[in-house]
């Protein structure tokens, strides 16, 4: 990277789901770094996944990191110069440069059918070979290629990898890091519907748009050299690559929403303050040079140098979150702080205005009201563990049931007091039980009680984050009472899960 760039970062979410916390730990550390030297951080939207990505979840994107108060320079709500900033608006832009790629014998067309390489793929993992295309329309003259093209025929675009010798790149953490080309596949640059794929779009777009500084997951590193490639093939300088440790669960794996909450919204929802999950995050791979733990979004980005990353694996722990959480009540809010954030979380007339009418009708007396209601402003209930399970299901089944209901709700695309009915009343006929007999452990985990408010309403105003967090406690719970689901046991479910309710 030429030194006299101006410095830029950017962080490229894809609206498909629940904006992951994932995405504001990366955010937070572009922002920091562009803060530092004077440069743009840019807010770019990964929309060419056409069958799932939704205009809601890009929404949810901007309000979640505008909670955790993290801003951007440019995006596709605030503009810039360098827009459009969804790449399905951009996609003349690789259309064109996808052509460039295949002219200079970069890339080529492909035809294989999704039945050959669904063949290919069985016979390599058969032969215990890493699945990758074996190059078979490289044989394909380019005026072969046309006409089939010219007939109408589907096809992808594929980058033409070197067969031989291995790609030597520089990253900031870690010095060179060296692939051999024969791992790596020919990456679909162009699917059949005309869009980009990751690879392509991002060198594009964050070529055209500055960027002179990639920092990302570390899982990106085994795409490096398709990357390198791309700049080189177009002639292009390429970003200093950076690539952060991934945030992990208590042991160690991944984090994941099996294991912790992933969604940015369960944070918000669960009462932790904005700022001090913008601190934690920025705990998990960075310390201040004084070694505070409490530091704002300014104190880190005027102090922030790339090489004091901690390259450690970080463990997103719930109980140093609280920890941390707490000393900002405690030290850093005043009472009547306090109360504007009780208010702007949940303590408001539009919330209660929610809750009243569920309530009204149980009430004798005012002071009803709060006992009524507090499993709506919790996030860990307490209860007996065994009091899950109603007199009429076997623990076990009733650790199988949970676990299906999060696998149901987790596939479901709207969140409505209808959809919730329709989900349980379908659980029911599939388990065969009926709905007197299954709603009672949901009841429980859900409101911490056999009988509560309407169980689907109560649902509805809590959030899909709190009611998924909700039935993994209830699981914990009763796993740690022996009634395990792990390992075996819970890819076996799964796969019964899989067959008995099919997909959404």
């Amino acid at each position: 990277m030429t030194e006299s760039k101006p410095v830029c970062t950017r962080i490229a979410p894809s609206p498909t789901g629940d904006p992951h916390i994932g995405t504001a730990y990366t955010a937070l550390f572009n922002y920091a770094f562009a803060r530092r030297h004077g440069g743009r951080f840019i807010l770019r939207i990964e929309d060419t996944d056409q069958t799932r990505s939704t205009s809601a979840s890009e929404q949810a994107i901007f309000d979640a990191l505008r909670w955790v108060g993290i801003p951007w320079d440019e995006g596709p709500d605030v503009g810039g110069p360098h827009g459009p900033y969804r790449q399905s608006e951009r996609t003349e832009i690789y259309r064109e440069h996808v052509q460039q790629l295949v002219e200079t014998g970069h890339a080529y067309p492909c035809f294989c059918t999704p039945e050959r390489l669904q063949e290919l793929r069985r016979e390599q993992m058969a032969a215990k070979q890493d699945p990758r295309y074996d190059g078979h329309c490289l044989q394909l003259s380019r005026e072969e290629a046309q006409a089939r093209i010219d007939a109408g025929k589907p096809y992808v675009i594929r980058l033409k990898i070197p067969a031989e010798g291995s790609c030597v790149m520089p990253e900031r953490l870690r010095g060179e890091v060296t692939i051999d080309w024969q791992t790596v596949d020919h990456q679909v640059l162009q699917k059949t519907d005309g869009f980009p794929t990751y690879h392509l779009a991002n060198v594009v777009d964050d070529h055209l748009m500055g960027v002179t500084h990639v920092i990302r997951g570390e899982e990106w590193i085994s795409s490096l050299p398709k990357h390198f490639y791309l700049y080189e093939a177009f002639g292009w300088e390429p970003p200093e690559f950076v690539h952060m440790p991934l945030l992990r669960n208590p042991d160690k794996s991944k984090l994941s929403k099996r294991k912790n909450p992933t969604s940015i919204f369960y944070y918000r929802d669960s009462g932790i303050l904005p700022q001090a999950l913008r601190n934690y995050l920025g705990l998990m791979a960075y310390t201040l040079p004084s070694g505070e733990e409490m530091f704002t979004l300014e104190e880190m980005a005027a102090s922030f140098e790339v090489d004091r990353i901690s390259m450690g694996g970080p463990v997103f722990d719930q109980t140093k979150l609280k920890w941390l959480n707490g000393r900002y009540l405690r030290e850093q809010l005043t009472p009547e702080q306090i109360l504007v954030q009780l208010r702007e979380w949940k303590l408001n007339d539009a919330t209660w205005l929610r809750i009243i009418p569920l309530a009204q009708k149980r009430l004798e007396a005012l002071s009803d009201l709060l006992p009524l209601s507090a499993f709506l402003f919790a996030d860990r209930l307490e209860y007996d563990p065994l009091s899950l399970v109603p007199k009429q299901l076997e623990p076990q089944r009733a650790v199988e049931l949970l676990q299906k209901a999060l696998w149901e709700l987790s596939a479901l695309r709207q969140w409505d007091v209808e959809t919730l009915k329709e989900l349980f009343n379908r659980m029911s006929e599939l388990e065969e039980l009926k709905l007197k007999q299954l709603l009672p452990l949901f009841f429980v985990a859900i409101c911490g009680r056999p009988v509560s408010l309407p169980l689907f309403d109560s649902m509805h105003l809590l959030g899909l984050d709190l009611v998924r967090r909700r039935l993994q406690y209830a699981l914990e719970a009763l796993d740690g009472e022996g009634y395990e689901l792990k390992g075996k046991k819970l890819k076996a479910l799964e796969k019964d899960y899989q067959s008995q309710y099919g997909s959404r």
